[in-house]
């Protein structure tokens, strides 16, 4: 990391790419590669993803609530929230450990990112103008969270983009567009609080430094503003803008390729 601009820089491309379908680990995986930036480390992204988590608790505070209500008290709502939750993470806990080498070194292929980002940019527009929207949050059933959830684990693949997946899969089954992004941000918060919890000590070996800090605070904040962004934008409207940008962005990676292989 060179500096306290730079983990900004960072943190704000973490917030607004987690939650929007445009894929966080692409960008930031793209982002250092197109600049020559240093790789920021570990504890770095480990910060930033703590950023995303305290923005996604504090805006779905009232559902946390709910959650851990209906997970202690038997509350019938909170409780069927919670196993949904709780099942939709299962898939992705399991390929993330078998896969953890291969996310953070193969998977990482500029070409390989340019393709993920073209083909679910492309399933993304298919399904969300073809699905019906006839389920909301309150339809969602044990089986539709295991698959939502299998879709979460391709994410591991930079380019995927976590909500980007799930919010296809969710439109799949019938889920209106809100609905499917509200469900897509409450399961992805049991995955990246695990992954944080697994790499806590590289934070607590490096202490929060000034860049981390910078990192965190930018990436908190741009995510609460991606979140309560998309949902209200997608009350109205489709998901295309966001095709149009994958696609555009994996034309641009691979155009930047082959001139450097060149």
């Amino acid at each position: 990391m060179h500096s306290e601009f730079h983990a900004a820089v960072l943190g704000v491309i973490q917030g607004l790419t987690e939650f929007l379908p445009v894929s966080s680990s692409a960008h930031l995986t793209l982002t250092p590669w197109l600049f020559g930036w240093n790789d920021p480390g570990l504890a770095f992204d480990v910060a930033l993803h703590m950023g995303s988590l305290l923005a996604l608790l504090i805006y779905y505070r009232r559902d946390w609530l709910l959650i851990i209500n209906g997970a202690l008290s038997g509350d019938q709502r909170g409780r069927r929230l919670f196993v949904l939750l709780v099942a939709a993470s299962v898939p992705g806990a399991i390929l993330g450990f078998l896969f953890e080498k291969q996310a953070e070194t193969v998977f990482r292929s500029p070409l390989l990112i340019a393709a993920a980002l073209a083909v679910l940019g492309l399933a993304l527009w298919v399904f969300d103008v073809a699905a019906p929207q006839w389920r909301d949050l309150d339809d969602i059933r044990l089986g539709d969270a295991l698959l939502i959830g299998l879709a979460q684990a391709f994410a591991l693949i930079p380019g995927v983009s976590r909500s980007g997946a799930t919010i296809t899969v969710g439109r799949v089954l019938g889920i209106n567009r809100q609905d499917a992004a509200n469900f897509s941000f409450l399961m992805s918060a049991p995955i990246i609080a695990g992954a944080g919890l697994l790499k806590a000590h590289e934070l607590l070996r490096s202490g929060m430094t000034g860049e981390l800090t910078a990192g965190f605070v930018a990436s908190a904040v741009f995510s609460f503003a991606a979140i309560a962004v998309l949902i209200a934008y997608v009350r109205t409207r489709t998901y295309k803008v966001f095709v149009w940008y994958r696609l555009a962005l994996a034309v641009l990676v691979v155009a930047i390729y082959l001139m450097r292989a060149g």
